[in-house]
């Protein structure tokens, strides 16, 4: 994470002032390996790259996703529902195989940056760095920001999880969880197929060329959902509602809608807003995995949507906070 110098200060027209062919490149360089990746699966099909592969591809990134959106987001960072004690553990290690650091550091990091949202001290925004420009803020606020020797103090913004011995053990044990998540597929594709050339496609698909698109996706939310998208709740950062990201990272594109109500279990507020992370969640919930999810009531979505910019609702402070919700 990022250490923010103090001369640097929050600008509101960092986007707006870049030029376009600049926002069109960044674009393109964000779809544009996705379709390469598309096209390498298409002409490896039945070579490197089978049905089985694209099953195990498809199965790992959801596991591993909503193991990283369910429970490192919604769970572990923003009590947003209650859940058993075996499924609290089950949501920890299947985000720990996602491969996206310990789980105390990323509910810090989380937690830090929506306590200074797009402002000093926001350990991966494209607007917190003003003398960089739009190219390096979106750089940083993608990638850039892991390049940091600095972290969010995991003593100071995780007090409440470091207080319980089983998810001190998910956290010490995350490379543990790691090569776990990379053996299933592994192992899965050599038992299916009854062949070593399977074990190593499904290692790569399943495995690594999994964790390639997960990173790129839950980094997109932190760099194009504060730069492109709808801002329909008035908050105190750049946050925005991004269909894209919405569907990809599994309905935490909506980001607008979170840092509005960040305790919500609930992202996509609207019939439309698909999040397939609320549809888990509810299904947890018929089957008796969860319960007491956190949503905002309709009257206070209505009042957030009315707060003039100059104005800023008073209930919540700068970066979010706590809201009135009512039960799902």
């Amino acid at each position: 994470m990022s250490q923010v110098n103090p001369t640097h200060t929050v600008t509101d027209d960092i986007s707006s002032d870049s030029p376009p062919f600049v926002q069109s490149m960044l674009l393109a360089g964000i779809i544009l390996p996705m379709v390469g990746l598309v096209a390498a699966m298409v002409l490896a099909w039945n070579s490197f790259f089978g049905p089985l592969d694209l099953v195990l591809l498809v199965v790992m990134y959801l596991i591993c996703g909503y193991g990283i959106t369910i429970g490192f987001h919604r769970y572990f960072s923003h009590k947003s529902f209650n859940a058993p004690r075996w499924v609290v553990f089950m949501l920890g290690f299947c985000g720990s195989m996602a491969m996206q650091g310990p789980m105390f550091w990323w509910v810090a990091t989380h937690r830090k940056h929506h306590k200074h949202s797009d402002q000093e001290g926001d350990p991966h925004s494209p607007h917190a760095h003003d003398d960089h420009g739009f190219f390096r803020g979106f750089w940083h606020a993608h990638m850039g920001w892991l390049f940091h020797s600095s972290t969010a103090p995991v003593g100071k913004y995780v007090q409440d999880l470091k207080a319980d011995p089983m998810l001190r053990w998910i956290d010490r044990n995350s490379t543990l969880c790691v090569v776990v998540g990379m053996l299933i597929p592994t192992i899965l594709g050599g038992l299916i197929s009854m062949s070593w050339m399977g074990a190593l496609t499904g290692f790569i698909w399943g495995g690594l060329v999994r964790v390639l698109i997960e990173h790129h996706v839950t980094w997109s939310v932190n760099s194009v959902c504060h730069l492109w998208g709808a801002h329909p709740y008035q908050t105190t950062d750049k946050s925005r509602n991004n269909v894209v990201c919405g569907f990809l990272a599994l309905g935490e594109g909506w980001h607008n809608n979170h840092h509005a109500f960040p305790t919500s279990a609930r992202h996509g507020l609207r019939w439309w807003q698909f999040d397939s992370s609320w549809l888990i969640i509810c299904a947890m919930q018929r089957l008796g995995l969860a319960s007491k999810m956190r949503v905002p009531s309709t009257e206070h979505q209505e009042r957030r949507a009315k707060v003039r910019p100059d104005e800023p609702d008073p209930v919540l402070p700068v970066g979010g906070g706590e809201e009135p919700h009512q039960a799902a």
